[in-house]
């Protein structure tokens, strides 16, 4: 699937799905009213190398540290770092429309008020996200992509670890969550290739046990439940 964010903008190839079935009267009605107030400006794909950059302190009031979910599901985590961490900024990037209503619809719940939405390809809030701006960054069970001849299009791929490392802070982390064993494999390779991170596993209990302040999603319950087993990595930005 391609993605066209603006009329003449270029095209960049995006794999995924973008809606789902239909959605409850009120999610309508989150996406209506709340997500133009959340979404930062200005994220679109744009190959001009001066184009401007975002403004975080514009988006967020202040200098706060500010982290980074990529891929957000349903939301679940992202407000959980957001109600507990009242003093950071979350950015969270989420293309599937369903699970931006589904956060939003969280966001209401929970009254947190330190969050940006971008419904659309995490590629393109990189393009926009100074040097050196992200504090944290999370990617929690993405979307696995099973056959080898699609791997290419997994998160852990220079396409996206090479801007990703660029927008985290020096001592950043990144955290990887994921109950697909061959993902871990790619994630540790590709990751520690990129000559950018650290791993900070010293043994096998720290990849199996989740972080503290870890809530688990709607998606490791399933995994759970079907017994696959979680895995729990954590790099460091040099």
């Amino acid at each position: 699937m391609r993605d066209k964010h603006t009329s003449g903008a270029p095209w960049r190839n995006f794999y995924g799905r973008i809606k789902g079935k239909g959605l409850r009267d009120s999610q309508e009605r989150y996406l209506a009213e709340d997500l133009g107030k959340l979404a930062p400006s200005g994220v679109t794909w744009d190959e001009n190398p001066d184009r401007n950059l975002a403004d975080l302190t514009t988006w967020f009031g202040d200098d706060r540290d500010v982290w980074l979910e990529v891929g957000f599901g349903g939301g679940e985590h992202m407000v959980h770092q957001a109600a507990n961490n009242p003093d950071v900024g979350i950015i969270g990037c989420e293309p599937y429309i369903n699970g931006v209503a589904m956060l939003l619809g969280k966001i209401r719940d929970a009254g947190v008020e330190n969050v940006k939405v971008h419904a659309g390809d995490a590629r393109d809030m990189m393009d926009v996200l100074p040097e050196n701006s992200i504090s944290r960054a999370f990617l929690l069970y993405p979307d696995p992509w099973p056959k080898k001849k699609h791997h290419r299009r997994r998160f852990v791929t220079p396409e996206h670890l090479e801007p990703l490392a660029k927008v985290l802070k020096s001592g950043a982390i990144f955290r990887v969550a994921t109950d697909i064993e061959d993902y871990v494999r790619q994630t540790l390779e590709q990751v520690l290739a990129s000559g950018e991170f650290d791993w900070l596993a010293e043994g096998p209990d720290d990849w199996r046990k989740s972080w503290d302040d870890w809530i688990s999603t709607r998606y490791e319950l399933k995994a759970l439940r079907e017994g696959r087993t979680p895995h729990y990595l954590t790099f460091r930005k040099r």
